[in-house]
């Protein structure tokens, strides 16, 4: 391939036949021959006629040059010429292209597979062998390179996981792994200790390029509270120059849609890596929180979940008369103040003020009678999911308290008197803790030696103590004790909480049972030790793109696991629920340092922007043949046929041949209003936004295309052909539905166009927005999708709008659905909020929901997409891989069949005459 400056030849030889050219300068210039000149007398008598056809006596030099210009382009376009060629040295034998594919790599995910597509081209133009690996979710140790066309038609389904790639487990897939291969790696951007081990084991098995993209990776630590105020840090990598960010706290607001709670900025001086965001929220705020997150960072690291350790619970503790005045180490609540400050709010109240507060945790320190109003309102709260915890003491061992039938307020009955070193009911010397059964909240915590108790209360023998004992003693009496009342529990500690009746105060263990009765919780992530034992059910796990999702039917994880046990698909990150509390498990841990990946010299990294080849040979063949054209125009001027009618005609064929290389006009351009108003209102006719991108256009055009197919196979509707609709020019009324692809690249409409939507939206038709970035965004997030939907339906008429609740109409108009997958799969779909007043009618499984069709819907999973076939009717776009994508593309073509019907038919199907079929069909 010969190279000259930024374009290549493929065919550089014939670039010889440029040397032709002055030899058919010369040429052209002696044909015609100069005419010879003969005077003779007799020509004056011609002086005055015109001859209809002319012939000039030279060649000009503007044809010559234009005649020249047109073989030199038909040379250089045979040449094969291509713009910004890839100088590279095409290699041979096997490639391994290996992706980090962490929750790093999201932040720029389109672009990766962009590239990622163009090292499979270059692969197919080698020939080469090739095999797409990540190493987040590393393949058999057999590496099996195939044909790069099929790891391209794999591409669409490769994601990126929600945790760091796992150096030891790389390593170890690479010792195992046989054979030679070069390596394209793309990589997330952030160091790990072995990567470096994992280069060279690459470098080793042949040549290694790099791919990796500047940008700057977010991250975010959990929160912790200190002095009340709330304080994450935001970590980023690599730390360049001055940059400001956004953290948010989110979670639900009064009417339990998730909402903003807080907002505020930080700034990254040069050079600086790490900054803190510091929320100053009251309580009730930040016991709603749910996640942090730095705004326009779509990473699983960019956002940090909070849980019962964020949550300061409020307890009440209330002691019986406190007659040691001055000793404040005996006094019954000293220990408990000492344990519970650092993590929870204490109220020390009478019980009548402190019950109307409605506290998380009641704690009684040898507190025996209660006043009936008391016990009442305890009782009360306690069965409406309280949790009451209650200390032994003197008092309560000398009370008849739970003696002759057992109180409503004490988990067991007890025995009269108590039990001590030295006295009547004696031990022969302290007893020591019993190792805690497997049943036991306790169970896996370590027993410290120096714990020994010295006097208790006993409890009575009854059929219902086995199952009450959740701590005991090494003679197996019972130390601690618990039973449900109601939604709530009450708990039994048969001794002292101050130092009197045993060392268990005293010790750490006593804060961990807090913990695990969920009496307080710490502000820091717990380590494997103090959850050994437990087991922990995941509730929603985090998404790579930083989104929720639900946890499925994923295995309960071991307490030590979830503690320090890499994140991996066995232990994704997310929510966990324990017995009483929730524990989140974030992508960065407490002290997380996001370190930029450093390479050596003998390493080329190169960005993610592929520079693709232009092949020019097409311009400039077309070139040619305008220049031909013209050249036959030119030719006919000079002779005087082209004033005369068929010099004429051939003129105008010359320029309908010159025209035949413009890209035709849309179906729908320049179409008449009254031809619109036929073909729109004829038969039903599904329509969409023109946006001015013209691949958006034509995937949007041809998505119609296949829902109309679709519902002419499957339902009584059939519709025709879809129709292109301007929202300058055309008349809107003529269709009940609009699909709007949401482009950042839009226009504003003008104010009547505006003016004419919301006479729409009013009349009663609908608007399905797609900002089709559900992959990487979620609705509220500052998107550019959403950022561009809110540019253009700001001055629309738009109700107020809801997640689309489980008893909406559009989940069963026509099949009974739950999920709205299209090309992509979020769950998050809102329409026009139900009226306040809408309640469910007995009888009926769905709420009395409003009567009319909700105007707009918006999503962004790329619907169309998934809907679009050509003209042929074979899918236009892939949607996932196997047998997954096609019941995903079913799903997106069963949602469009239920949308065109709720446009259709309204809240038909939620009149009281289907409900014995839907009753049936939904199992109940």
């Amino acid at each position: 391939m010969f190279t000259l400056g930024p374009i290549a030849f493929a065919s550089p030889g014939l670039l010889l036949l440029l040397l032709v050219l002055p030899i058919l300068w010369l040429i052209l210039r002696a044909v015609p021959p100069a005419p010879i000149t003969r005077r003779f007398p007799g020509v004056a008598l011609l002086l005055g006629l015109n001859d209809p056809e002319s012939e000039t006596d030279k060649t000009p030099w503007w044809l010559l040059l234009l005649r020249a210009l047109a073989v030199a382009a038909m040379i250089l376009g045979f040449a094969g010429p291509i713009l910004n060629p890839d100088e590279r040295t095409p290699g041979t034998g096997p490639l391994l292209i290996a992706a980090d594919a962490s929750w790093a790599s999201a932040r720029d995910w389109s672009a990766r597979q962009d590239r990622l597509e163009a090292l499979l081209e270059e692969a197919a133009r080698d020939g080469r062998p090739v095999a797409l690996v990540t190493l987040t979710d590393l393949p058999p140790a057999e590496i099996a390179f195939g044909a790069p066309e099929a790891e391209r038609a794999r591409l669409p389904g490769v994601q990126p996981k929600p945790w760091p790639v796992n150096g030891p487990e790389v390593l170890a897939w690479l010792e195992a792994v046989e054979g030679d291969f070069d390596t394209f790696w793309m990589s997330d951007g952030l160091d790990w200790p072995e990567r470096d081990a994992v280069r060279a084991a690459l470098e080793a098995r042949g040549a290694v390029r790099v791919f990796e993209s500047p940008r700057a990776v977010f991250g975010i630590s959990p929160a912790r509270i200190e002095d009340g105020e709330v304080r994450v840090e935001v970590l980023r990598s690599p730390p360049a120059g001055e940059r400001p960010v956004t953290v948010i706290a989110r979670g639900p607001g009064p009417n339990g849609v998730t909402r903003e709670l807080g907002r505020t900025e930080v700034v990254f001086e040069a050079g600086e890596a790490t900054q803190e965001a510091v929320f100053d929220l009251p309580p009730e705020l930040r016991n709603r929180v749910t996640r942090f997150e730095v705004t326009g960072q779509t990473t699983a690291g960019a956002v940090s979940l909070a849980d019962d350790a964020l949550r300061r619970r409020e307890i009440a503790l209330f002691a019986g008369r406190d007659d040691r005045e001055g000793l404040e180490l005996l006094t019954p609540l000293h220990y408990l103040r000492r344990a519970l400050e650092p993590t929870a709010d204490l109220l020390e109240v009478p019980l009548v003020d402190a019950l109307p507060a409605n506290p998380d945790v009641i704690i009684l320190a040898d507190v025996a009678q209660l006043a009936p109003t008391e016990a009442e309102g305890i009782t009360e709260w306690v069965e409406n999911g309280g949790l009451l915890v209650r200390f032994a003491g003197p008092r309560l061992a000398a009370s008849d308290v739970s003696r002759l039938e057992e109180d409503p307020l004490m988990p067991v009955r007890l025995r009269a008197g108590g039990r001590s070193v030295g006295g009547a009911m004696s031990w022969g010397e302290p007893k020591a803790l019993r190792p805690f059964s497997s049943s036991s909240p306790f169970f896996g915590l370590p027993l410290p030696e120096d714990v020994a108790v010295t006097a208790q209360v006993m409890a009575q023998p009854d059929p219902n103590l086995p199952d009450r004992v959740v701590a005991a003693l090494t003679d197996g009496t019972p130390l601690v004790t618990r039973k449900a009342l109601g939604q709530g529990q009450v708990v039994l500690f048969h001794v002292t909480a101050n130092a009197e009746w045993s060392s268990l105060p005293l010790s750490g263990l006593f804060v961990q049972m807090l913990e695990r009765l969920a009496v307080s919780s710490r502000p820091t992530a717990l380590t494997a030790e103090a959850l050994a034992g437990t087991t922990w059910v995941p509730e929603q796990l985090l998404g790579p793109f930083g989104t929720l999702e639900e946890a499925g039917q994923l295995a309960g994880i071991p307490g030590e696991d979830l503690a320090e046990a890499p994140l991996s698909a066995e232990v994704p990150p997310g929510l966990y629920a324990g017995d009483d509390r929730r524990l989140a498990r974030n992508v960065l841990g407490a002290g997380a340092v996001l370190a930029p990946s450093v390479w050596p010299p003998s390493i080329t990294v190169e960005g993610l922007e592929a520079q693709r080849d232009q092949p020019l040979a097409g311009f400039l063949l077309t070139a040619a043949l305008a220049l031909l054209a013209l050249d036959i125009l030119a030719a006919l001027w000079l002779s005087g046929r082209l004033r005369q009618a068929h010099g004429a005609a051939a003129a105008a064929l010359v320029v309908v041949l010159l025209g035949l290389g413009t890209p035709p006009a849309t179906a729908q351009e320049g179409i008449p209003d009254d031809v619109l108003a036929l073909e729109a209102t004829t038969a039903v006719v599904l329509a969409h936004v023109r946006t001015g991108d013209p691949r958006l256009d034509e995937i949007a055009y041809a998505g119609l295309r296949g829902l109309s197919q679709i519902l002419t196979q499957r339902t009584s509707i059939e519709p025709d052909d879809p129709i292109t609709v301007d929202l300058e020019t055309d008349e809107l009324a003529f269709f009940p539905f609009l699909y709007w692809p949401v482009s950042d690249s839009q226009p504003l409409p003008s104010a009547e166009a505006y003016a004419k939507l919301n006479r729409y939206l009013r009349g009663g038709g609908m608007i399905l927005f797609d900002t089709r970035d559900a992959d990487v965004a979620q609705f509220g997030n500052d998107s550019r999708g959403m950022r561009a939907l809110r540019r253009l339906a700001a001055p629309l008429d738009v109700p107020p709008l809801e997640v689309l609740p489980a008893d909406h109409v559009l989940t069963r108009t026509f099949y009974l659905l739950q999920d709205f997958p299209g090309r992509h799969t979020s769950r998050t779909l809102w329409v026009e909020a139900a009226p306040p007043d809408a309640e469910q009618v007995e009888g009926m499984p769905f709420r009395n929901l409003n009567d009319g069709v909700t105007p707009v819907v918006i999503g962004g999973n790329d619907w169309a997409a998934a809907w679009a076939v050509d003209e042929a009717g074979r899918a236009m776009v892939p949607v996932g891989r196997g047998f997954s994508g096609r019941q995903q593309r079913e799903l997106a073509y069963r949602f469009g069949v239920n949308l065109i019907m709720h446009v259709l038919t309204g809240n038909y199907k939620s009149d009281q005459v289907h409900v014995p079929a839907l009753l049936e069909r939904l199992g109940q």
